[in-house]
């Protein structure tokens, strides 16, 4: 189900369990982050640049989801996550606490729900 692989992301992220957390994502998966400068093209590109950060100090304490919707295709092959996820985290220089939305993407390859897009941006209603 779609909303296991969700939630499966969300503990592995929060967890900073990155072999696991990366597990649900396709070879060829995508990546947008608002704090990225440019877009994360595959699954590898993502694992490097999460290497660069740890580091830097920066590890996930804790992370929580909310406000779920979950979208599917006319074919039922493809799903649409979107949420609103709180993060804890240590930067390398502070703990801070962030507010985002994201959307994830699902595709049911051999009968797993992998993530093949990833998009991240600001709440703007965090504070």
């Amino acid at each position: 189900m779609v909303s296991n692989a969700a939630a499966e992301i969300v503990a592995a992220f929060g967890s900073h369990d990155p072999e696991r957390y990366f597990s649900f994502f396709s070879p060829e998966a995508t990546f947008i982050f608002y704090s990225s400068d440019r877009r994360l093209n595959s699954r590898k590109e993502y694992e490097q640049e999460w290497a660069k950060w740890e580091q830097d100090g920066f590890q996930v304490l804790s992370a929580s989801s909310s406000d779920p919707l979950i979208q599917f295709s006319r074919k039922n092959n493809v799903a649409i996550f979107t949420h609103t996820v709180r993060t804890k985290l240590n930067s390398g220089t502070e703990i801070i606490t962030t507010g985002e939305r994201e959307t994830i993407v699902f595709e049911l390859q051999e009968g797993r729900w992998l993530a093949i897009h990833e998009h991240l941006s600001g709440d703007p209603t965090f504070s």
